[in-house]
Parts: C-alpha cells; structure tokens; sequence
C-alpha cells in the first residue's frame, strides 16, 4: 500500500531532519541550523540570540554587543549556561570558557557565501544550543559554561602563507577583550586551522596545554575525550613559542587559535578543525558540517567532565614545579621590549 510522502513541518523542519534527531544525531541538526543562520549576508548577533533563545525557551542567556574597529564592526555573542553547582548558583564547580576564534563568518563582498573561518563560529553557537537545550529538559552540568565568538559576514582578507587568511574588523586584543573572560577557569578555543601544511588531516586535531607562556604536555583525559567522541585515533599538532605570542609582533603564527592564551592566566587548549590540504580560511563551500559537530559534541563532553571535576587540562603540581625552577614565562603573553609590527 503506497502511503503519502511526509510533508514539511515548519516547526520540526524538513523529515530528514526529524530522523535525524530521532537517531540521537542532535547535534548536527543544531549545526545545521546554525550554518544555515550564518549563512546570510544580513546576520546578525541579535539573530543569533533570537535563535538560541527560541532554543533556551526562555531570554537572557545570550547577549551581544556591535564593537566597531578600523575596517568595519563585527558583533561579540556571549552566552551563559548555569551549572548546578557553578558560580551562578552560588556554588564552587569550575567555569569552562568556550571560544569560537574566527576572523568572519562572510568575506563579502570578495566572496559570496559562509567562509571556512567560519567554523569555530559554528562550532561554538552550536554547543551554546545544545547545552540550552539539555538545560531546558533538565538535564543540568555542575559547572557553568560561557561561550564566545562573533558574527561578521563582512569581514576583510589578508595574504598569508600558504593560503590567504581571514582578517577582521577588529583587532587581537579587542577579540581577546570580549571573547575570554577572568571567570573561565580552562579555555577550549575552536578555529578552522586549515590554512596549513602542518596539519595533513580531515577531522579534528587537539594542541598541547597552553598557560601563561609554557606549552605543556597534551592532556591526557582530553586526548583521549576526543578518541572516544570521534571514534578515530588522536592526532594532535605541533606548538610553537610564535603562536602563543600576540598577534602584531611581526613573527609567523600558524592562526589564531592559541590567541586566548595571551589573555588568560587560566590554560587553553586549541581545538583545530583540520583538512588534509591547505584551504583559505576566505574559502567558500570548503566546511564540513560532521566535522562541526564532532568539534560541538566534544566540547559538550569536555564541559560535563570539566564542571564535575573529573577532567583537568594540565596538571598543576607539575605546572609549579616549572614555574618554581625555571621561572615565569608571562612575558611570552606581552608584545615584548620591541615596538609593535605587523605579524
């Protein structure tokens, strides 16, 4: 017996959506969605409230802010997601800060579309939806988490090697300014990082831990968080003192994505959202939604572990025993004794 074809619901979306939820497959619907809100060259950070409100079920956990620089203005998301046991309630679970690093959502009117710098945007929205929404049905983490990022479909381009990057409207230390703030106790920073040949891989590449100048060993429950999200071995990347210095010193960064670092006592970890060849980060039809969400689905996981305690990005002991032998390295987090140059 034939049987008519499901219609569209505009409240669930089209039915392979649906299937897709119903097979627990949430979180690239989220990213879906958010690719699609993204993908407009009239995006806005209030559209991105709207839509994680309407996914909270409530207003509030959102903000955002329009900062204007030299070459345009781009507009800083903020969100907030209460722990049980996070600072919010009064408690004393730990804060995980979420970072989605990026230049622009858009290259317009260079390019037309959703660039591949766009991705941590992605990434981090989406894992402010998911956790909203976990929220709203009451499954509640200890911790709380803040994300960050920002929407600029507008955003300039910039030479780099081998393939040219994204710029943006502002500056590094006006994005550090409102994308990390003093109440995050561990920073996991989520950038596309494709714009290399250090990297030869498809999927997703995790960085040693970064606090106040040191590059330290790759943790290990994080390495292996990733293993067990990704179902895939992990591959990490290699570090340098370059990229965990501020951008305009004049020296060569792989990207952005360790930038946080030098605005934070606290430790960061790269998320590298990574390709097998160099792709611009100005590169349109160049993003791979699965990859998105496992990047999404990771950081989720690392902030249920992060918030309860069972999951620490370095070892502190160790961590004090560096400091105490061989002294601080903040100066790393500084723009040094030279003036500042174009880097």
């Amino acid at each position: 017996m034939l049987t008519a074809p499901p219609t569209h619901d505009r409240e669930r979306g089209p039915p392979w959506l649906t299937v897709l939820a119903s097979k627990g497959l949430r979180m690239l619907k989220h990213v879906l969605d958010v690719v699609d809100l993204l993908d407009d060259p009239g995006v806005t950070g209030a559209a991105v409230v709207a839509y994680l409100d309407g996914v909270a079920g409530e207003s509030g956990s959102a903000t955002t802010r329009t900062v204007h620089g030299a070459r345009g203005s781009t507009d800083f998301v903020q969100v907030r997601v209460p722990g049980a046991r996070g600072r919010t309630a009064g408690g004393s679970a730990p804060t995980l800060g979420v970072v989605g690093r990026l230049g622009g959502v858009g290259a317009r009117p260079e390019v037309t579309g959703f660039v591949s710098d766009g991705d941590g945007a992605a990434a981090a929205i989406a894992v402010a939806a998911k956790l909203l929404s976990m929220r709203a049905r009451g499954d509640v983490l200890p911790g709380d988490v803040v994300i960050t990022t920002h929407v600029c479909p507008h955003a300039p381009t910039r030479p780099h090697d081998p393939v040219p990057f994204m710029d943006s409207p502002v500056d590094m230390a006006t994005m550090n300014a409102h994308e990390v703030t003093d109440e995050m106790d561990a920073v996991l920073s989520i950038d596309a990082t494709k714009g290399n040949r250090i990297i030869n891989h498809r999927g997703l590449a995790l960085s040693p831990t970064v606090r106040q100048g040191w590059v330290l060993r790759v943790s290990d429950r994080l390495g292996a968080l990733l293993e067990i999200v990704t179902g895939r071995p992990l591959v990490t990347y290699p570090v340098t003192t370059q990229d965990i210095t501020p951008y305009g010193n004049g020296v060569y960064h792989l990207n952005s994505i360790l930038q946080p670092a030098t605005a934070t006592a606290a430790p960061v970890v790269g998320l590298a959202i990574v390709a097998a060849s160099a792709v611009p980060g100005c590169a349109t039809g160049a993003s791979h939604e699965t990859d998105i969400a496992d990047a999404a689905r990771y950081a989720v996981e690392v902030a249920k572990e992060f918030g309860a305690g069972r999951l620490a990005f370095h070892d502190q002991a160790e961590f004090d025993q560096l400091v105490a032998r061989y002294g601080p390295l903040t100066h790393l987090q500084t723009m040094g004794a030279l003036p500042p140059a174009d880097g």
